[in-house]
């Protein structure tokens, strides 16, 4: 059975390479710019009645200043328990609950907690690049299988690894880009 090279041989571990890019961003959204972002909240979730929910469907986020969220839950009753739940996560943030609805103010970020961050960020992205450059190995792996079984020929595995390769240095350089505009983000003032 011979394997025909085409654009859709590659479509898979491009799709594999965009995931990573998703991931990676997804990633950095929930690193703290100083700046307010509704994102940072994704990951908190609150009892309600029992069940532990996502914030964002017991209550409405909001950011009316750019270093503030308010937190107005759809039941009063619930203040007290987003309360709890924020200051159990790992925000770094105390609540303050008016008792109609809770603010985070985040506080502008120092200089070397602006160096930290960007060390972060630098790592995540390497760790993006080596996820990519992982796909590229594997794809390359399996159609060198292919080789060694007669599906395809030495030539078209030389022109499936250097269509690999680009692939690879454009997503490598779509994380480099991501990283740069992280990093400038953390370092306004």
């Amino acid at each position: 059975m011979a394997i025909e090279l085409n654009a859709g041989t590659y479509k898979p571990y491009e799709e594999k390479m965009q995931a990573s890019i998703r991931f990676l961003e997804d990633e950095f959204n929930t690193i703290r710019a100083g700046r307010a972002n509704p994102r940072l909240l994704d990951a908190i979730s609150v009892e309600y009645y029992g069940v532990p929910s996502p914030l964002q469907q017991v209550a409405n986020i909001q950011v009316p200043e750019a270093r503030m969220i308010t937190i107005t839950p759809w039941d009063n009753k619930m203040l007290k328990e987003i309360e709890r739940a924020l200051q159990a996560s790992d925000l770094g943030i105390n609540p303050m609950n008016d008792g109609k609805c809770i603010r985070l103010v985040f506080p502008q970020l120092t200089e070397d907690r602006r160096r930290e961050l960007t060390k972060d960020v630098n790592k995540l992205g390497e760790e993006g690049k080596v996820a990519i450059r992982n796909i590229r190995r594997d794809a390359i792996d399996t159609f060198r299988t292919h080789e060694k079984n007669g599906d395809i020929r030495e030539d078209d595995l030389y022109t499936f690894e250097d269509e690999m390769q680009k692939l690879t240095d454009k997503y490598v350089e779509k994380v480099d880009q991501a990283v740069e505009e992280k990093n400038k983000e953390l370092m306004e003032l």
